[in-house]
């Protein structure tokens, strides 16, 4: 094949291994990343949650025991100020507490283990408010709020990463909805803190392992049905062209029959009379219908190795138009080429397709009568996937009866004519995804259509 004529130029072939592989592996990383993250927060959140709701019973379990929330609004009374104190103390040394407040309805610290904080009020706090509802509240982590001076510090000196923040509201007497304050707790639990990072671990290296077991069962599948698809490619390549080389070696055998005839009368009556001109001539043609069959079955019959091309276009045409030129001007046909030159390149094979053209323009050839006309057009189609190319005569036409069987093996309106080169071409574009259509007129002239895929 020349290359340089063709502007052939090598495409990497798909391979489903490789895009199975990096599409499968993108997919399981992100599902099994994402699984992880969920079951961390969900671990995470119902771990704490749990830790929340225990320090609340056991607050609610002294407040009960003390009655310390009938002295919340206890004014300046020293011994009921003395309670609340001896209360507020007994809870801030539950364990891991890091520091302790107490809030009175309206926002107001009555109690805190930091001093600076006792009287003040420290503005917006919406968890502050859903406790105060009633609501038992809780979130971790490093929370800047302006209450929360110094807390931060002291949970890095520990080297804790879960910082747990609790407001537990505070009802007077068995009154569910009466809340008189709440106490706000901040604790930093080592045990808490050491399994969630467990989990942490547990749930992110299930998810790992998880999704290597699953990428490796996915691509070992992918590569032995990819290597299946290609065995049997190859096998249906060996039976499509032992197929073909099948037909057409019976169609040429039953076919050079006649040219054998042919030469074998011009022959003998040589010997008999000496050779004419006339007789020559038609051992010549003869010989060179044979010799033209015989280099149609090869060329369709080569196999294809599944190396895929970028083919110009334009230039296969032109080539096969200039091997023409002499004949169409000595039988009087006029040859128009209009040939898009934005034309991006096709998928296949430069020789097949300079074939399936060559194969196109001779049909065009024997439809015309002199003066005739063949107009060769090339253009993106409407999707601007496809290329697509029209060879047009101005011929007798094809009656509409046989438009459905022109690509038939043996079906022919030629007299001596195999009927094979329009099923053969056919064939030929559909192995890299093209297509053939016709559509002819009787008495204006027949328009073949080839369709290729543009090559990205």
């Amino acid at each position: 094949m020349n290359t340089a004529a063709s502007g052939a130029v090598p495409v990497r072939p798909f391979s489903l291994t490789r895009w199975f592989a990096i599409t499968s592996l993108v997919c399981v990383s992100a599902i099994s990343l994402v699984a992880a993250e969920v079951m961390s927060r969900l671990f995470t959140d119902r771990l704490l949650r749990r830790d929340a709701e225990v320090t609340m019973e056991f607050v609610q379990s002294i407040v009960a025991a003390d009655e310390f929330a009938g002295h919340f609004s206890g004014g300046g009374d020293p011994a009921r100020r003395a309670v609340l104190e001896d209360t507020f103390r007994r809870i801030a040394q539950i364990p891991d507490v890091l520091r302790a407040n107490a809030y009175t309805t309206d926002g107001t610290v009555l109690l805190s283990t930091d001093r600076r904080l006792v009287g003040r009020n420290l503005g917006r706090n919406e968890e502050l408010d859903d406790a105060l509802a009633g609501r038992l509240v809780f979130n971790s982590g490093l929370v800047r709020k302006a209450e929360h001076a110094g807390i931060a510090a002291s949970s890095n000196a520990t080297g804790v990463p879960y910082f747990i923040e609790i407001y537990v509201p505070i009802r007077s007497g068995g009154d569910a909805n009466g809340v008189v304050g709440v106490v706000e707790l901040y604790k930093a639990p080592d045990e808490l803190s050491e399994a969630i990072r467990q989990a942490h671990r547990i749930v992110w290296m299930s998810a790992i392992l998880g999704a290597l077991v699953l990428f490796g069962a996915l691509f070992w599948i992918a590569r032995r049905a990819d290597s299946i698809m290609r065995h049997q490619q190859q096998r249906l390549i060996q039976a499509e062209t032992l197929a073909l080389v099948g037909e057409m070696a019976s169609a040429v055998a039953h076919a050079v029959r006649n040219p054998l005839a042919a030469i074998r009368s011009s022959a003998e009556m040589a010997a008999e009379t000496g050779p004419s001109p006339e007789q020559s001539e038609d051992i010549v043609r003869a010989v060179d219908r044979i010799e033209g069959w015989v280099r149609e079955l090869l060329g369709y019959t080569q196999p294809v190795h599944g190396q895929r091309l970028a083919v110009d276009a334009n230039a296969v045409i032109r080539k096969i138009l200039g091997e023409f030129q002499r004949e169409l001007t000595k039988r009087q046909v006029e040859l128009v080429a209009k040939l898009d030159e934005r034309l991006p390149p096709v998928r296949g094979d430069a020789a097949l397709l300079g074939q399936v053209i060559n194969s196109l323009v001779a049909n065009a050839v024997d439809a015309v009568s002199a003066p005739g006309r063949i107009e060769v057009k090339s253009r993106v189609a409407a999707d601007a996937r496809h290329v697509e190319i029209d060879v047009a005569d101005n011929g007798v036409g094809i009656p509409k009866g046989q438009l459905d069987t022109v690509f038939k093996p043996f079906f022919t309106t030629k007299p001596r004519g195999l009927g094979l080169g329009l099923p053969l071409a056919k064939r030929a574009l559909e192995r890299y995804d093209g297509a053939l259509n016709v559509a002819s007129t009787p008495g204006v002239g027949t328009t073949f259509t080839i369709s290729l895929s543009v090559e990205t």
